[in-house]
């Protein structure tokens, strides 16, 4: 099956989500379980988690994936910052697991001059406090490489994965289409989607993205910066997109839509990709 969705609104109770999901024509969805740009995270209460399970299941709209607050940073070499973030992140992994949702994602942060290879292994160093429970996998998000961000390409990432305790067991990385281009990774053609996939599987491994952001780019290849735009209307176009959602590797994994939020909405972009799906 297609699972394909979007990143909606938990606005009135996280139930909604599913309500919201399906309208946009989704069958998998992501949340955030608090302000993404605060470090409150909500814990959910009792109703919301029973509401939330028996809506999925009766629509089945799955799998679910949280993303992070936009806040986090555990590549930094402020220690207080970095507190704070790690604190944040358990927090939106116990809601994770509370919800029953099988993933959380986030951004790994910025080294902020202290050099990539150190906000490697801070990262590494506080993925390693985690207490990652059974039943969920933490995802690092490919970075567009913007500024000093790490995880920009994939071998940083597989270095934060492998230098952690927790390792593949308990971590995986979600890609994001539109990071992954504006970072210099090209799948325009089926020989360069082919040549990238190559690289992923050398580098981090095919079974270890557990979940794919589409994006399309408003800025040009390898531009390093993350600015979203709808499906085919940016800089990436139609037949990349063509060519990444039906790719043998990739077509069963759960993927969702952070497209802008305008006239156009998830629905049109949702449509557009089930038209091309072979």
């Amino acid at each position: 099956m297609f699972r394909l969705g979007a990143h909606v609104s938990i606005g009135g109770g996280i139930h909604k989500a599913v309500e919201r999901e399906e309208e946009t024509g989704g069958n998998c969805g992501q949340i955030f379980v608090g302000s993404p740009r605060g470090w409150k995270v909500n814990q959910p209460d009792e109703d919301e988690v029973k509401r939330f399970k028996r809506l999925s299941e009766e629509k089945d709209i799955r799998p679910w994936v949280v993303h992070g607050t936009y806040l986090i940073n555990l590549a930094t070499p402020k220690k207080e910052l970095g507190k704070k973030s790690l604190g944040a992140v358990q927090s939106e992994i116990n809601a994770t697991k509370k919800l029953g949702i099988p993933f959380y994602t986030f951004h790994p942060g910025a080294h902020t001059g202290a050099g990539k290879d150190n906000g490697i292994r801070k990262v590494a160093s506080r993925l390693s406090r985690l207490e990652i429970p059974e039943g969920v996998k933490v995802l690092l998000e490919n970075t567009a490489g913007k500024g000093t961000t790490v995880g920009k390409t994939f071998s940083e990432l597989s270095d934060m994965i492998e230098l952690s305790d927790h390792g593949y067991g308990k971590l995986g990385v979600c890609l994001d289409t539109c990071h992954m281009y504006s970072a210099g990774y090209d799948f325009s053609t089926s020989n360069h989607l082919e040549e990238l996939l190559g690289r992923l599987e050398e580098e981090i491994g095919i079974k270890n993205i557990h979940f794919l952001h589409l994006n399309d780019s408003k800025y040009s290849y390898a531009s390093e910066k993350d600015e979203h735009e709808h499906i085919g209307l940016g800089e990436i176009g139609d037949r990349p997109f063509e060519l990444f959602i039906n790719h043998k590797n990739l077509r069963n994994k759960p993927m969702v839509l952070e497209t802008p939020v305008d006239e156009k909405g998830f629905s049109w972009n949702i449509e557009k990709l089930k038209r091309m799906r072979r």
